[in-house]
């Protein structure tokens, strides 16, 4: 039986702010919000279009959950979004406010810029050649 990652689960600090930042400032779509009762929500999110695997919003809910809200990679770049309109993905978000951390770059595998999600985490925006 073929095998595929359904879900990644990312650390956020609340619910709906996080929610707000993929849905309204990278253009993703909201797939699920399950009320799993106890203040515990299911909620995923994914690039338009895209199959999965889709993003699971865990809203921290311990000390030691609450430290790695935003650091999930250790300062590294943690996730890439590959795109096929470098251009206008990134003219999209910066004018949504979305933090860059560099200007673009254009190397031999294609074009790249690091930005960061709202909590932190290194995100590449990518188009490969």
């Amino acid at each position: 039986m073929p095998q595929h990652i359904a879900n990644l689960t990312l650390l956020v600090r609340d619910y709906d702010e996080a929610i707000r930042f993929y849905v309204d400032k990278l253009g993703f779509e909201l797939l699920e919000d399950t009320d799993r009762g106890q203040g515990k929500r299911w909620v995923r999110v994914a690039p338009t279009g895209g199959a999965t695997p889709a993003l699971l919003l865990a809203q921290a809910a311990t000390d030691e959950q609450r430290a790695h809200v935003g650091n999930q990679a250790g300062g590294r770049v943690f996730l890439f979004l590959n795109t096929d309109d470098f251009a206008a993905d990134y003219a999209r978000y910066k004018a949504a406010g979305v933090q860059f951390l560099e200007e673009p770059r254009y190397e031999d595998y294609g074009s790249v810029v690091v930005f960061a999600d709202l909590y932190g985490n290194k995100w590449d925006l990518l188009q490969l050649k």
